[in-house]
């Protein structure tokens, strides 16, 4: 649910790049063909996106109507952020799993998104939010009563627990129940008292929560992304790093995944699983097919802003290794940069746009499958509070603009020129390298279904990697910094890279198997 911040600055002036194929820069067309997928996701917070009837807040058509948008940008999926009703603005307490919040649409929107997504090889998962419910679901409020059925669908505190007891989201763990229920009542609720935690050794919760995802599949999702995964049974601190707690946190999902292949084999599961190694997010590749790497997200930032590899290679062949030591041969991962819980990258980085392309770089070159945040692209600012992370879409320079949300109020910082228009303007934008990058990973099969091995970098400014598809081998190279650097490519053990593929801007050469990469470049040589 949350994850530490960063610091943020304003924005810098854009980093001028070549100019992308018009083709790329062209929006698509519902009837244009299927391009190889991208393998990247793309996250979208409805409320923010696109407002398709006037009210200021996004909705599912909105989603449906930007899907050209979608596939210009050449991504492959779009994780919806809750799309169910709630109280509240965000969506992470449900109060009904088989409904669309009414500001957002009808199931049959939905439908129709899943339909119009799918034509253009876009698939759909949604957030289940599953941990816990809204305080204001009517299982809780049935709960309440301790004669209810539904009382057991919730933990309570009993004479002897400790109701000043810290939980594992780093709050208080027990909440009053409030007037309405019996009086000194308390409830498990590690997030806040408006999300009391389900009882997942209630079998009657687990055989709804397996119907709910049942449910979507056949509204036409593709899969569910998988709020706060480890939280299940890690509540307390004291079950943190306890095998006890993740076992029976595997155990449920494993049992969530036969469920929903009862309906689709092929369901796709990433959990938000917030663990700072490798090693403890391995696990969970078990039931699911990926899970979020936090801890890359944190790396890949870092080496952007520090101009240097810190090690980044080795890094992430420790982390594949344990990866593939649970999840097979496949490289099963979700890479991300930021997310609705985390300042943006740009803010991150100081708003500088050199930085920013660098992370976007590395993130789109990598192995598993990216995530991209909405707005990510155009260098959208954003930090603490959570509102504010969430800020509309900007997609014509002027903020009233048909379609615009209005929900929340756009920072100032992110002016007209941080806008599709603006940047679909731009032959230099930032969005045109998103746009060129995720092009890449359809071009290269390599860098799609490619393992990973780290190359001996010849300066700590350089970040390097050979992806390989058992058919094809590519060397991918980062120069971090903003001054040329050099690398021998005649590295004994290592193939001999000839031809430069693919390169973000001009100027990369290859003398006497000597690589030279200007300011700021990331190439891919063959």
């Amino acid at each position: 649910m949350k994850f530490p911040r960063r610091l943020a600055l304003l924005l810098s002036a854009a980093l001028l790049l070549p100019t992308l194929p018009a083709q790329a820069a062209a929006p698509a067309t519902a009837g244009k063909s299927v391009q190889a997928p991208s393998g990247v996701w793309y996250e979208i917070f409805v409320r923010s996106w696109y407002d398709t009837n006037g009210d200021g807040i996004g909705d599912l058509n909105g989603v449906t109507a930007r899907l050209d948008y979608l596939q210009s940008l050449g991504v492959s999926g779009i994780w919806l952020m809750p799309i169910n009703p709630s109280p509240s603005y965000h969506g992470y307490d449900v109060t009904d799993y088989q409904a669309v919040n009414p500001q957002y649409g009808t199931l049959a929107d939905f439908r129709h998104l899943a339909d119009e997504a799918h034509k253009r090889g876009i698939r759909v998962i949604i957030d289940m939010v599953v941990n816990h419910t809204s305080d204001q679901s009517p299982w809780f409020k049935a709960a309440l009563d301790p004669n209810s059925p539904y009382h057991d669908w919730y933990t309570w505190a009993d004479k002897y627990t400790d109701l000043e007891s810290a939980s594992a989201a780093g709050t208080r763990a027990w909440q009053a129940a409030g007037k309405q229920a019996a009086p000194g009542q308390h409830y498990l609720g590690i997030f806040a008292s408006s999300m009391p935690d389900l009882n997942y050794d209630n079998p009657a919760v687990r055989a709804a929560i397996i119907k709910a995802g049942q449910f979507w599949l056949k509204q036409g999702a593709d899969g569910f992304r998988l709020d706060a995964a480890r939280h299940i049974y890690e509540n307390f601190p004291w079950d943190v790093d306890d095998p006890a707690a993740l076992a029976k946190n595997l155990d449920w999902w494993n049992e969530y995944r036969r469920g929903l292949a009862a309906v689709n084999p092929h369901t796709y599961l990433v959990g938000e699983v917030t663990q700072p190694a490798a090693t403890m997010l391995a696990p969970y590749l078990k039931p699911l097919d990926a899970v979020f790497n936090f801890p890359l997200a944190v790396q890949l930032i870092d080496a952007a802003k520090s101009e240097r590899n810190q090690g980044l290679g080795p890094t992430l062949a420790r982390t594949y290794a344990a990866y593939q030591a649970v999840g097979g041969k496949t490289i099963k991962d979700a890479p991300f940069l930021s997310n609705h819980d985390q300042e943006r990258v740009m803010s991150q980085l100081d708003g500088n746009p050199q930085h920013m392309r660098t992370a976007a770089a590395m993130l789109l070159t990598l192995p598993g499958e990216p995530y991209v945040y909405y707005g990510e692209e155009l260098g959208t600012l954003g930090k603490k509070p959570d509102p504010a992370l969430r800020e509309p879409m900007r997609w014509q320079r002027a903020t009233r603009a048909k379609g615009e949300t209005t929900w929340e109020a756009a920072d100032p910082a992110n002016g007209a020129a941080v806008s599709v228009e603006a940047e679909q303007a731009d032959p230099h934008s930032l969005l045109h390298f998103y746009t060129r990058l995720i092009h890449w990973r359809s071009e290269v099969p390599a860098l799609h279904d490619g393992g990973f091995r780290a190359y001996p970098e010849a300066s700590d400014h350089l970040a390097a990697w050979e992806r390989t598809d058992g058919r094809d081998t590519v060397l991918v190279v980062h120069n971090l910094s903003g001054t040329t650097q050099t690398m021998a490519l005649d590295v004994p053990g290592e193939p001999h890279f000839t031809r430069v593929l693919k390169q973000t801007g001009p100027g990369t050469a290859i003398h006497d198997s000597t690589l030279s990469v200007p300011a700021y470049t990331s190439v891919v040589l063959q």
